[in-house]
């Protein structure tokens, strides 16, 4: 399988780079691994064997210049029925306040109107929208097609990711593509002049090799980057102290969990690679008042890896509530106008 580079807004196919055979054996065809969902025991995702990507593999040739980025001190997950103009509206109106912009998120079991419709709503509603872009159900000609939906309809920070894999008993009939991966397609967002956001997971396996393979995800084209929870300001801080000794310079939003309910700490506890303590989830769920506690350890946890150097801004990251998106919404706007609150004193 040989690696994909951009040139002009196409896909190009330069030599073929001697170890990344490798990726014959990754079920999400990935050539710039390894992914965010290695299990803890170095497990892949989507079959049971380890993952065939023991070291990072580097992007080949120059670095790709991505885009000046206004890094958002607050990035809200946007969470909404799907399908439902009137319920994004309602949402957006509660959150447009508290953050400086929205994550959305693309779900394996929940689709949704298209990334650029969906852009376009919100745009309208008054808001700055992060669209999500996963290769997991796109072939390159549509990832082409969002990407210049996307720019055509004011985005200009999309979050490139290769995607997780679907699970068996979620439309089983549906095929899953990957023919490209997050890095591959953040070089091609960057080539049309969008700003390219990738993810990592500090805490998931081979652990070595997560910083550098964000600052290969840099050199690619990658302008701002999200890290997935790492359980505690210290570990957050040895990985940003690694990944800037390798050369990482682009901003870097980290995430903050918010769950105020079993079935929301639940949601998160279940994504692989994200690293939520049991001991904090229990003393949420313990409280007396599970919300404002909820509230109480997002806002400090925002606090705790704010301060760490090179974090620019926060995720506030998760469902939040199992008590109907408005409350969700509400849950959430509130965290951010506390954090906001604090940045400006």
């Amino acid at each position: 399988m040989a690696r994909w580079a951009s040139e002009g807004g196409e896909l190009t196919e330069p030599i073929r780079a001697p170890d990344s055979e490798r990726a014959f054996g990754c079920p999400k065809r990935m050539v710039f691994g390894p992914c965010g969902g290695v299990r803890a025991d170095g497990a892949c995702e989507m079959a049971p064997r380890p993952c065939v990507f023991d070291d990072v593999v580097r992007w080949p040739g120059a670095t790709t210049p991505g885009e000046p980025v206004d890094v958002p001190l607050v990035l809200t997950d946007f969470s909404a029925p799907p399908f439902d103009p009137d319920a994004l509206s309602d949402v957006t109106r509660i959150l447009a306040s508290s953050c400086d912009a929205v994550l959305v998120g693309e779900h394996q079991d929940r689709p949704d109107f298209p990334p650029p419709v969906l852009a376009r709503l919100l745009l309208a509603a008054g808001i700055t929208p992060w669209p999500t872009l996963a290769c997991r159900d796109r072939n390159r000609i549509v990832l082409e097609q969002e990407l210049h939906g996307l720019r055509h309809v004011g985005v200009r920070t999309v979050l490139c990711v290769t995607g997780d894999g679907r699970a068996y008993d979620v439309r089983p009939e549906v095929t899953q593509v990957f023919d490209l991966d997050g890095t591959r397609l953040a070089s091609l967002a960057a080539s049309l002049r969008l700003i390219a956001a990738v993810v990592e997971t500090p805490t998931a396996p081979p652990h070595a090799v997560r910083p550098l393979r964000l600052v290969e995800k840099q050199r690619a084209g990658a302008g701002v980057a999200i890290l997935n929870h790492v359980g505690a300001a210290t570990e957050l801080r040895r990985f940003m102290s690694a990944a800037r000794a390798a050369g990482l310079a682009m901003p870097v939003i980290a995430s903050v969990p918010v769950y105020t309910d079993p079935a929301s700490a639940a949601a998160l506890q279940g994504l692989p690679g994200l690293d939520l303590p049991a001991s904090s989830v229990a003393r949420v769920l313990a409280a007396d008042d599970p919300v404002s506690a909820g509230v109480d350890a997002a806002v400090e946890e925002a606090r705790a890896v704010l301060a760490v150097g090179g974090i620019a801004g926060v995720n506030i990251s998760g469902s939040a509530s199992s008590r109907g998106h408005i409350f969700a919404a509400e849950v959430k706007a509130e965290i951010g106008r506390r954090i906001r609150l604090e940045a400006e004193r």
